[in-house]
């Protein structure tokens, strides 16, 4: 069972997101294509690269298992032939994480044209290098091709998009971007106590926008994903007011009694 409404911040946890990421993308297609005209198919897409990961993020995933040992009091071994030696210094080194990401595409046949592309933001493009890296592929994808673009943001860590205007207020964030209206973005915000929304997705003009409940998509992949019974409740939430954190503690608390 989720105790939340919508989105459950414990699945930020690294140890789950790359799971949960892959299941949802995969429902989010099913889903969609559940709607689309016949002229119209939805595809999963998968790309590779390097991205360097933050030290707190290292240490995160991947718990240091370094060992110090303060040698300035040892006496020198007998028969030293006084030879000053140096004591290294242990610093962090550069980590690169090999990213997988996935996306939804919509596709217009016969040609098979990209028309929509629908990403789910991950913790590597929120984060140092790989914020910098999805930025500018989003900059560079913009202008170039005719398609419309949805970006969804159930992190709430993590840096946001970049705009000329502040963003609304909210715990997550949906960006849409459409082909014919490429200078302008439509931001939807909603809280940690609210819902997932159902939301407009465009398809090639004239034909309309087919909408896609968000909140059914991460109930099946919760579901599916069997994380009721895996996920650390017992975890700080980053990010969060103190007010908001109370009322999560209560949610889980009682979301525990009823089991």
């Amino acid at each position: 069972m989720n105790p939340f409404p919508g989105m459950n911040p414990n699945l930020e946890d690294p140890a789950f997101w790359r799971d949960f990421h892959a299941r949802f993308i995969l429902h989010l297609c099913e889903s969609i294509a559940d709607g689309l005209p016949d002229a119209y198919e939805g595809r999963i897409d998968e790309s590779v690269r390097l991205v360097q990961m933050p030290e707190e993020l290292v240490k995160l995933v991947y718990p240091d298992v370094a060992i110090s040992h303060d040698s300035s009091n040892q006496s020198r071994p007998r028969g030293s032939s006084g030879i000053a030696t140096l004591d290294p210094q242990t610093i962090t080194q550069a980590f690169y994480e090999e990213v997988r990401e996935t996306r939804v595409e919509i596709l217009h046949r016969p040609e098979r044209d990209l028309v929509t592309v629908i990403e789910l933001l991950s913790s590597a493009n929120k984060t140092g290098d790989g914020f910098l890296q999805y930025s500018a592929k989003r900059s560079m994808l913009l202008p170039a091709e005719a398609i419309n673009l949805l970006e969804l943001d159930f992190l709430i860590q993590g840096q946001r998009l970049k705009f000329p205007r502040p963003l609304p207020q909210g715990d997550y964030l949906a960006y849409l971007t459409r082909a014919e209206r490429r200078v302008e973005c439509q931001v939807y915000a909603w809280s940690i106590r609210d819902r997932l929304p159902t939301l407009p997705v465009p398809l090639r003009a004239p034909d309309p926008d087919i909408h896609v409940d968000l909140q059914a998509v991460f109930d099946t992949t919760f579901q599916r994903g069997r994380y009721a019974r895996s996920l650390n409740y017992g975890r700080e939430l980053p990010g969060l007011s103190e007010e908001t954190r109370a009322w999560a503690r209560d949610r889980i608390q009682a979301a525990s009694a009823q089991k």
